[in-house]
């Protein structure tokens, strides 16, 4: 089993960071929502975490194959409902022309067994909790 450990902070205003290893992922509120838009707001990394997997996976497929993943490109679509609860996500992933043909719908597949994907598919529990900071 692998633990990891995040910790997130607040820079001021609706800003969020998070702390994963040596990186700092910067989150803040679009302006609408009272944030200064410096930075994509967290739902959005949710949704971008979702593509970026997938093209991980892309990436990986076509490297096993020899092939070049230059000129492949995903686009994603995600609907919402009227309660703002996310429906629907949609990956299309686009090929160029020369891409061989035997390989597009493999590759599609290879898309499908990304983690971010898998991990919705069978949500984790997740638990939150509060304490007061013990004086040092």
């Amino acid at each position: 089993m692998k633990d990891d450990l995040f910790e997130v902070v607040f820079p001021g205003g609706k800003r969020v960071d998070v702390k994963v290893g040596a990186h700092v992922i910067r989150t803040d509120q679009p302006a609408s929502g009272g944030g200064g838009d410096t930075a994509p707001a967290p739902f959005d990394l949710f949704l971008a975490s979702i593509g970026a997997c997938a093209g991980i996976y892309v990436v990986g497929f076509c490297g096993a194959r020899g092939l070049s993943p230059e000129g492949i490109h995903i686009l994603q679509r995600s609907t919402s409902d009227d309660s703002g609860r996310l429906r629907h996500v949609e990956l299309e992933i686009v090929v160029p022309t020369g891409f061989p043909e035997k390989y597009v719908e493999a590759l599609a597949r290879a898309a499908e067994q990304c983690k971010v994907k898998r991990t919705l598919a069978s949500p984790p529990d997740i638990f939150v909790r509060a304490h007061r900071q013990e004086a040092a």
